[in-house]
Protein backbone atom coordinates (compact mmCIF):
# COMPACT_ATOMS: atom_id res chain seq x y z
CA UNK A 1 0.00 0.00 0.00
CA UNK A 2 1.17 3.52 -0.78
CA UNK A 3 -0.91 6.08 1.16
CA UNK A 4 1.35 9.08 0.49
CA UNK A 5 0.85 9.34 -3.31
CA UNK A 6 -2.92 8.98 -2.85
CA UNK A 7 -2.91 11.73 -0.26
CA UNK A 8 -1.09 14.04 -2.69
CA UNK A 9 -3.54 13.45 -5.58
CA UNK A 10 -6.52 15.13 -3.89
CA UNK A 11 -4.87 18.52 -3.37
CA UNK A 12 -3.54 18.41 -6.95
CA UNK A 13 -7.03 17.74 -8.32
CA UNK A 14 -8.43 20.47 -6.10
CA UNK A 15 -5.82 22.92 -7.36
CA UNK A 16 -6.64 21.97 -10.95
CA UNK A 17 -10.38 22.44 -10.37
CA UNK A 18 -9.78 25.80 -8.71
CA UNK A 19 -7.66 27.04 -11.62
CA UNK A 20 -10.22 25.76 -14.12
CA UNK A 21 -13.03 27.50 -12.25
CA UNK A 22 -11.01 30.74 -12.07
CA UNK A 23 -10.33 30.60 -15.81
CA UNK A 24 -14.00 29.97 -16.56
CA UNK A 25 -15.06 32.82 -14.26
CA UNK A 26 -12.60 35.15 -16.01
CA UNK A 27 -14.01 34.20 -19.43
CA UNK A 28 -17.60 34.71 -18.24
CA UNK A 29 -16.86 38.08 -16.61
CA UNK A 30 -15.01 39.40 -19.64
CA UNK A 31 -17.75 38.06 -21.93
CA UNK A 32 -20.45 39.84 -19.92
CA UNK A 33 -18.41 43.05 -19.92
CA UNK A 34 -18.04 42.87 -23.69
CA UNK A 35 -21.76 42.16 -24.09
CA UNK A 36 -22.68 45.16 -21.95
CA UNK A 37 -20.27 47.39 -23.84
CA UNK A 38 -21.62 46.29 -27.23
CA UNK A 39 -25.30 46.37 -26.18
CA UNK A 40 -25.96 49.87 -27.63
CA UNK A 41 -24.68 48.63 -31.01
CA UNK A 42 -26.52 45.30 -30.99
CA UNK A 43 -28.90 46.30 -33.76
CA UNK A 44 -26.04 47.32 -36.03
CA UNK A 45 -24.08 44.15 -35.29
CA UNK A 46 -27.04 41.90 -36.04
CA UNK A 47 -27.70 43.84 -39.23
CA UNK A 48 -24.23 42.95 -40.58
CA UNK A 49 -24.97 39.33 -41.59
CA UNK A 50 -28.49 40.29 -42.71
CA UNK A 51 -27.17 42.98 -45.05
CA UNK A 52 -24.49 40.57 -46.24
CA UNK A 53 -27.15 38.08 -47.36
CA UNK A 54 -28.83 40.88 -49.34
CA UNK A 55 -25.82 42.41 -51.09
CA UNK A 56 -23.33 39.53 -51.31
CA UNK A 57 -24.55 38.33 -54.77
CA UNK A 58 -24.10 41.84 -56.18
CA UNK A 59 -20.66 42.22 -54.61
CA UNK A 60 -19.52 38.86 -56.03
CA UNK A 61 -20.55 39.88 -59.56
CA UNK A 62 -18.81 43.24 -59.27
CA UNK A 63 -15.67 41.65 -57.83
CA UNK A 64 -15.12 39.73 -61.07
CA UNK A 65 -14.62 43.01 -62.92
CA UNK A 66 -13.24 45.56 -60.43
CA UNK A 67 -11.74 43.47 -57.65
CA UNK A 68 -13.10 42.46 -54.25
CA UNK A 69 -12.02 45.56 -52.29
CA UNK A 70 -13.37 48.06 -54.82
CA UNK A 71 -16.59 46.05 -55.16
CA UNK A 72 -17.05 46.10 -51.38
CA UNK A 73 -16.51 49.87 -51.28
CA UNK A 74 -18.98 50.47 -54.12
CA UNK A 75 -21.67 48.21 -52.64
CA UNK A 76 -21.39 49.70 -49.14
CA UNK A 77 -21.40 53.27 -50.50
CA UNK A 78 -24.49 52.64 -52.65
CA UNK A 79 -26.25 50.91 -49.76
CA UNK A 80 -25.45 53.79 -47.39
CA UNK A 81 -26.75 56.39 -49.86
CA UNK A 82 -29.92 54.36 -50.46
CA UNK A 83 -30.70 53.80 -46.77
CA UNK A 84 -29.96 57.40 -45.75
CA UNK A 85 -32.05 58.80 -48.62
CA UNK A 86 -34.98 56.49 -47.95
CA UNK A 87 -34.79 57.17 -44.22
CA UNK A 88 -34.77 60.93 -44.74
CA UNK A 89 -37.64 60.85 -47.22
CA UNK A 90 -39.67 58.54 -44.98
CA UNK A 91 -39.08 60.63 -41.86
CA UNK A 92 -39.99 63.84 -43.68
CA UNK A 93 -43.11 62.23 -45.14
CA UNK A 94 -44.28 60.92 -41.76
CA UNK A 95 -43.70 64.25 -40.01
CA UNK A 96 -45.50 66.24 -42.72
CA UNK A 97 -48.47 63.90 -42.98
CA UNK A 98 -48.79 63.53 -39.21
CA UNK A 99 -48.85 67.31 -38.76
CA UNK A 100 -51.46 67.58 -41.48
CA UNK A 101 -53.53 64.89 -39.81
CA UNK A 102 -53.34 66.76 -36.51
CA UNK A 103 -54.52 69.97 -38.16
CA UNK A 104 -57.37 68.20 -39.98
CA UNK A 105 -58.71 66.49 -36.87
CA UNK A 106 -60.83 69.35 -35.48
CA UNK A 107 -62.64 69.74 -38.84
CA UNK A 108 -63.25 66.01 -39.27
CA UNK A 109 -66.95 65.15 -39.80
CA UNK A 110 -66.30 61.79 -38.14
CA UNK A 111 -65.61 63.49 -34.83
CA UNK A 112 -68.87 65.38 -35.20
CA UNK A 113 -70.74 62.09 -35.58
CA UNK A 114 -68.83 60.59 -32.68
CA UNK A 115 -69.90 63.51 -30.50
CA UNK A 116 -73.56 62.66 -31.17
CA UNK A 117 -73.30 59.03 -30.04
CA UNK A 118 -75.48 58.20 -27.03
CA UNK A 119 -75.72 54.38 -26.76
CA UNK A 120 -78.34 53.37 -24.20
CA UNK A 121 -78.98 56.99 -23.39
CA UNK A 122 -75.45 57.43 -22.01
CA UNK A 123 -73.74 60.55 -23.27
CA UNK A 124 -70.39 58.96 -24.24
CA UNK A 125 -70.09 60.60 -27.66
CA UNK A 126 -68.36 63.82 -26.56
CA UNK A 127 -65.83 61.86 -24.51
CA UNK A 128 -65.02 59.57 -27.47
CA UNK A 129 -64.68 62.52 -29.79
CA UNK A 130 -62.37 64.34 -27.39
CA UNK A 131 -60.26 61.20 -26.85
CA UNK A 132 -59.96 60.61 -30.59
CA UNK A 133 -58.95 64.22 -31.22
CA UNK A 134 -56.31 64.18 -28.47
CA UNK A 135 -54.91 60.86 -29.72
CA UNK A 136 -54.46 62.02 -33.29
CA UNK A 137 -53.05 65.37 -32.17
CA UNK A 138 -50.58 63.51 -29.94
CA UNK A 139 -49.51 61.34 -32.89
CA UNK A 140 -48.96 64.43 -35.01
CA UNK A 141 -46.94 66.29 -32.39
CA UNK A 142 -44.82 63.28 -31.41
CA UNK A 143 -43.91 62.44 -34.97
CA UNK A 144 -41.01 64.84 -34.41
CA UNK A 145 -39.59 62.25 -32.02
CA UNK A 146 -38.31 60.49 -35.12
CA UNK A 147 -35.58 63.12 -35.32
CA UNK A 148 -34.53 62.46 -31.74
CA UNK A 149 -33.98 58.77 -32.49
CA UNK A 150 -32.03 59.50 -35.66
CA UNK A 151 -28.64 59.73 -33.91
CA UNK A 152 -29.04 56.24 -32.44
CA UNK A 153 -29.89 54.81 -35.85
CA UNK A 154 -27.00 56.64 -37.52
CA UNK A 155 -24.52 55.10 -35.07
CA UNK A 156 -25.91 51.61 -35.58
CA UNK A 157 -26.01 52.14 -39.34
CA UNK A 158 -22.33 53.12 -39.27
CA UNK A 159 -21.49 49.97 -37.31
CA UNK A 160 -23.50 47.82 -39.71
CA UNK A 161 -21.91 49.29 -42.84
CA UNK A 162 -18.37 49.04 -41.41
CA UNK A 163 -18.94 45.42 -40.43
CA UNK A 164 -20.47 44.68 -43.82
CA UNK A 165 -17.43 46.12 -45.61
CA UNK A 166 -14.98 43.86 -43.75
CA UNK A 167 -17.27 40.86 -44.19
CA UNK A 168 -17.47 41.46 -47.95
CA UNK A 169 -13.68 41.63 -48.11
CA UNK A 170 -13.14 38.17 -46.60
CA UNK A 171 -16.39 36.19 -46.41
CA UNK A 172 -14.77 32.76 -46.60
CA UNK A 173 -12.03 33.57 -44.11
CA UNK A 174 -14.57 35.07 -41.68
CA UNK A 175 -16.71 31.93 -41.73
CA UNK A 176 -13.63 29.72 -41.33
CA UNK A 177 -12.66 31.74 -38.24
CA UNK A 178 -16.16 31.61 -36.72
CA UNK A 179 -17.08 27.98 -37.41
CA UNK A 180 -14.68 26.41 -34.82
CA UNK A 181 -16.57 28.29 -32.07
CA UNK A 182 -19.91 26.77 -33.08
CA UNK A 183 -20.30 23.70 -30.81
CA UNK A 184 -21.70 21.44 -33.54
CA UNK A 185 -20.32 19.33 -36.32
CA UNK A 186 -18.99 21.07 -39.42
CA UNK A 187 -21.94 19.75 -41.45
CA UNK A 188 -24.48 21.15 -39.00
CA UNK A 189 -22.61 24.46 -38.74
CA UNK A 190 -22.88 24.84 -42.51
CA UNK A 191 -26.57 23.90 -42.31
CA UNK A 192 -27.08 26.65 -39.71
CA UNK A 193 -25.42 29.17 -42.02
CA UNK A 194 -27.59 28.06 -44.96
CA UNK A 195 -30.74 28.24 -42.79
CA UNK A 196 -29.84 31.80 -41.81
CA UNK A 197 -29.46 32.79 -45.46
CA UNK A 198 -32.71 31.08 -46.55
CA UNK A 199 -34.85 32.45 -43.72
CA UNK A 200 -33.46 35.96 -44.19
CA UNK A 201 -34.10 35.90 -47.93
CA UNK A 202 -37.59 34.43 -47.58
CA UNK A 203 -38.59 36.91 -44.87
CA UNK A 204 -37.25 39.96 -46.68
CA UNK A 205 -38.76 39.06 -50.03
CA UNK A 206 -42.02 37.55 -48.85
CA UNK A 207 -42.92 39.91 -46.02
CA UNK A 208 -41.45 43.00 -47.73
CA UNK A 209 -43.25 42.47 -51.04
CA UNK A 210 -46.51 41.54 -49.32
CA UNK A 211 -46.32 44.59 -47.04
CA UNK A 212 -45.65 46.98 -49.94
CA UNK A 213 -48.56 45.66 -51.99
CA UNK A 214 -50.97 45.79 -49.04
CA UNK A 215 -49.94 49.36 -48.26
CA UNK A 216 -50.53 50.44 -51.85
CA UNK A 217 -53.94 48.75 -51.95
CA UNK A 218 -55.05 50.28 -48.64
CA UNK A 219 -53.77 53.75 -49.56
CA UNK A 220 -55.53 53.63 -52.93
CA UNK A 221 -58.77 52.47 -51.31
CA UNK A 222 -58.63 55.28 -48.74
CA UNK A 223 -58.04 57.84 -51.49
CA UNK A 224 -60.94 56.51 -53.57
CA UNK A 225 -63.20 56.52 -50.51
CA UNK A 226 -62.30 60.14 -49.81
CA UNK A 227 -60.75 59.44 -46.42
CA UNK A 228 -58.16 62.04 -45.35
CA UNK A 229 -54.39 61.43 -45.26
CA UNK A 230 -54.56 58.35 -47.50
CA UNK A 231 -50.76 58.20 -48.09
CA UNK A 232 -50.08 58.19 -44.35
CA UNK A 233 -52.55 55.37 -43.74
CA UNK A 234 -51.14 53.46 -46.69
CA UNK A 235 -47.72 53.65 -45.05
CA UNK A 236 -49.26 52.58 -41.74
CA UNK A 237 -50.82 49.57 -43.49
CA UNK A 238 -47.42 48.69 -44.97
CA UNK A 239 -45.81 48.66 -41.54
CA UNK A 240 -48.66 46.89 -39.78
CA UNK A 241 -49.25 44.27 -42.49
CA UNK A 242 -46.36 42.18 -41.17
CA UNK A 243 -48.10 41.81 -37.78
CA UNK A 244 -49.57 38.28 -37.63
CA UNK A 245 -53.32 37.68 -37.48
CA UNK A 246 -54.50 41.31 -37.73
CA UNK A 247 -51.97 43.01 -40.01
CA UNK A 248 -53.32 45.70 -42.32
CA UNK A 249 -56.83 45.16 -40.91
CA UNK A 250 -55.68 47.48 -38.11
CA UNK A 251 -55.88 50.25 -40.74
CA UNK A 252 -58.65 49.38 -43.19
CA UNK A 253 -60.93 48.14 -40.38
CA UNK A 254 -61.04 51.51 -38.57
CA UNK A 255 -61.31 53.17 -41.99
CA UNK A 256 -64.50 51.23 -42.71
CA UNK A 257 -65.83 52.13 -39.25
CA UNK A 258 -65.06 55.80 -39.90
CA UNK A 259 -67.07 55.66 -43.14
CA UNK A 260 -69.88 53.95 -41.26
CA UNK A 261 -69.92 56.69 -38.63
CA UNK A 262 -69.99 59.22 -41.46
CA UNK A 263 -73.18 57.47 -42.71
CA UNK A 264 -71.48 56.43 -45.94
CA UNK A 265 -72.73 52.86 -45.70
CA UNK A 266 -71.99 51.76 -49.26
CA UNK A 267 -68.39 53.02 -49.11
CA UNK A 268 -67.92 51.36 -45.70
CA UNK A 269 -69.10 47.98 -46.99
CA UNK A 270 -66.94 48.24 -50.12
CA UNK A 271 -63.84 49.15 -48.11
CA UNK A 272 -64.44 46.28 -45.69
CA UNK A 273 -64.88 43.81 -48.57
CA UNK A 274 -61.81 45.18 -50.34
CA UNK A 275 -59.73 44.76 -47.19
CA UNK A 276 -61.08 41.33 -46.24
CA UNK A 277 -61.15 39.73 -49.69
CA UNK A 278 -58.27 41.41 -51.55
CA UNK A 279 -55.80 43.03 -49.14
CA UNK A 280 -55.76 40.28 -46.51
CA UNK A 281 -55.21 37.55 -49.10
CA UNK A 282 -52.16 39.20 -50.67
CA UNK A 283 -49.86 37.50 -48.15
CA UNK A 284 -51.56 34.15 -48.84
CA UNK A 285 -50.44 34.46 -52.47
CA UNK A 286 -47.00 36.03 -52.06
CA UNK A 287 -45.62 34.07 -49.10
CA UNK A 288 -46.23 30.55 -50.53
CA UNK A 289 -44.53 31.59 -53.77
CA UNK A 290 -41.44 32.73 -51.87
CA UNK A 291 -41.52 29.72 -49.53
CA UNK A 292 -41.44 27.29 -52.44
CA UNK A 293 -38.20 28.91 -53.59
CA UNK A 294 -36.32 29.41 -50.31
CA UNK A 295 -38.01 27.06 -47.87
CA UNK A 296 -41.17 27.56 -45.87
CA UNK A 297 -41.48 29.40 -42.56
CA UNK A 298 -44.30 28.16 -40.35
CA UNK A 299 -46.82 30.90 -39.44
CA UNK A 300 -46.35 30.08 -35.75
CA UNK A 301 -42.62 30.81 -36.11
CA UNK A 302 -43.46 34.20 -37.62
CA UNK A 303 -45.97 34.95 -34.84
CA UNK A 304 -43.62 34.02 -31.98
CA UNK A 305 -40.70 35.75 -33.64
CA UNK A 306 -42.66 38.96 -34.09
CA UNK A 307 -43.86 38.95 -30.48
CA UNK A 308 -40.28 38.45 -29.28
CA UNK A 309 -38.40 40.62 -31.75
CA UNK A 310 -40.48 43.79 -32.08
CA UNK A 311 -40.35 44.88 -28.38
CA UNK A 312 -36.55 44.49 -28.39
CA UNK A 313 -35.47 45.58 -31.87
CA UNK A 314 -38.43 47.58 -33.19
CA UNK A 315 -39.16 47.15 -36.89
CA UNK A 316 -35.96 45.17 -37.37
CA UNK A 317 -37.40 42.64 -34.93
CA UNK A 318 -39.90 41.63 -37.62
CA UNK A 319 -36.92 39.96 -39.31
CA UNK A 320 -34.69 39.14 -36.33
CA UNK A 321 -37.50 37.52 -34.32
CA UNK A 322 -38.53 34.83 -36.85
CA UNK A 323 -34.86 34.29 -37.67
CA UNK A 324 -34.03 33.69 -34.00
CA UNK A 325 -36.96 31.28 -33.47
CA UNK A 326 -36.16 29.36 -36.65
CA UNK A 327 -32.47 29.11 -35.69
CA UNK A 328 -33.42 27.96 -32.19
CA UNK A 329 -35.50 25.10 -33.58
CA UNK A 330 -32.63 24.16 -35.91
CA UNK A 331 -30.20 24.14 -32.96
CA UNK A 332 -32.44 21.74 -31.04
CA UNK A 333 -32.40 19.32 -33.98
CA UNK A 334 -28.63 19.64 -34.37
CA UNK A 335 -28.02 19.08 -30.66
CA UNK A 336 -30.13 15.94 -30.69
CA UNK A 337 -28.28 14.55 -33.72
CA UNK A 338 -24.77 15.50 -32.55
CA UNK A 339 -24.98 14.67 -28.85
CA UNK A 340 -28.06 12.57 -28.03
CA UNK A 341 -28.16 10.11 -30.90
CA UNK A 342 -26.34 6.87 -29.95
CA UNK A 343 -23.12 6.39 -31.93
Amino acid sequence: MHPLPLAEEAPAAARFDARQFAALALVVVLGLALALGLAPYLTGLIAVPILFVVVAPVARRLARHIGRKTAALVVVALLACTLITLGGVLAGFVITEARRAGLDVPQSPILAHLAQLRPGGVNVGPELATAGQKLLEWIGSNAFGVIGAASHWIVNLTVALAGLFFLLLRPGETWAAIRPYIPFSARHADMLRDNFRNVTTATLLGSGLSAAIQGLLVGAAFAMAGLPNAPLWGLAATLLSVVPLLGSALVWGPGAIALLLDRRFEAAVLLALWGFVVVTNVSHVILPMVSRRWGGIHPLVTLLGTLIGVPVFGLLGLLIGPLAVSSFLELITMYREDYLRPS
